[in-house]
């Protein structure tokens, strides 16, 4: 076994090894290094990470800051609290499960005076957790062990929606909502409606049924869904998918019994009916 500090150095030094492999592949005299997709696109970055475990906040915080985001590391909510209340930021990412003052409840704190995205870690799989913590506010949810170049899309995704209402709120236009039957969806607020009640999906959820509703009647394999989610520079499994297909129709179903859809294609995929 590694010593913990050793172990974490080996896991920053190899994120940092393959970003500059991949900002560097494809590059030669006359195309140059692509542009990065971060804050130079006018977004604010200011993060606040909040996890006790100390692994953790070194190495995503070492991952935000080579992306171009500003990263204030807490250990408890207690503290972030404090931090926060001083110092505002522009998104949190909490953990759930943390001494004096978990992330569940630092969410309400927070939740009194402040509407920033939040996006929870948790360790476990624990759909009760999920329910509870997108009920209470927060805007997605990653389970660990989590991929790094994730959590940077999941915080950008979540940048450029605020970023999106607060243009909206001065008049300029965004991306048109899409509008299928019963169902709307408007990507630039990241909001979704079902027969004019509200339905609250993840960013994940919200990409994956963005990629169905933008063409009714055709099918989507699940690796179609998987870029269209989490991008190419993630992997997951077709379960991963399979559960987020799940969710969504539960939690339409929950809006309206009779929603159906989302239509299995079985050994092929999905298709939202036309």
């Amino acid at each position: 076994m590694l010593p913990q500090s050793r172990a974490t150095l080996l896991i920053v030094t190899g994120y940092l090894l393959f970003k500059s492999l991949k900002r560097n592949k494809g590059a030669g005299p006359d195309r140059g290094t692509a542009p990065e997709l971060d804050m130079r696109n006018g977004m604010e970055g200011n993060i606040v990470l909040v996890d006790d475990d100390r692994n953790i906040l070194t190495s995503v915080s070492i991952a935000l800051e080579s992306e171009g985001f500003k990263v204030r590391t807490y250990t408890d909510g207690a503290e972030a609290l404090r931090g926060m209340s001083s110092n505002p930021a522009d998104l949190a990412v909490l953990d759930i499960k943390m001494p004096r003052m978990d992330g569940m409840e630092l969410l309400r704190r927070i939740r009194d005076n402040n509407v920033i995205p939040v996006i929870f870690l948790t360790s476990k799989d624990d759909e009760i957790d999920e329910v509870l913590g997108l009920r209470m506010g927060a805007d997605d949810y990653i389970t660990k062990p989590f991929s790094q170049r994730l959590l940077v899309e999941r915080i950008r995704a979540l940048l450029r929606r605020e970023k999106a209402n607060k243009d909206a709120s001065e008049g300029k236009e965004g991306e048109k909502p899409i509008q299928r039957g019963d169902m709307m969806l408007d990507a630039s607020r990241h909001l979704c409606t079902w027969k004019g009640k509200h339905v609250n999906l993840t960013v994940t959820e919200f990409l994956i049924l963005k990629a169905l509703a933008q063409r009714p009647g055709h099918v989507k394999n699940r690796d179609q869904l998987m870029d269209a989610a989490y991008g190419d520079a993630v992997y997951v499994d077709d379960r991963t998918i399979d559960s987020h297909i799940k969710r969504l129709r539960k939690k339409f179903k929950e809006t309206d019994d009779d929603f159906g859809q989302i239509e299995t294609l079985y050994g092929v995929g999905y298709r939202y009916r036309e």
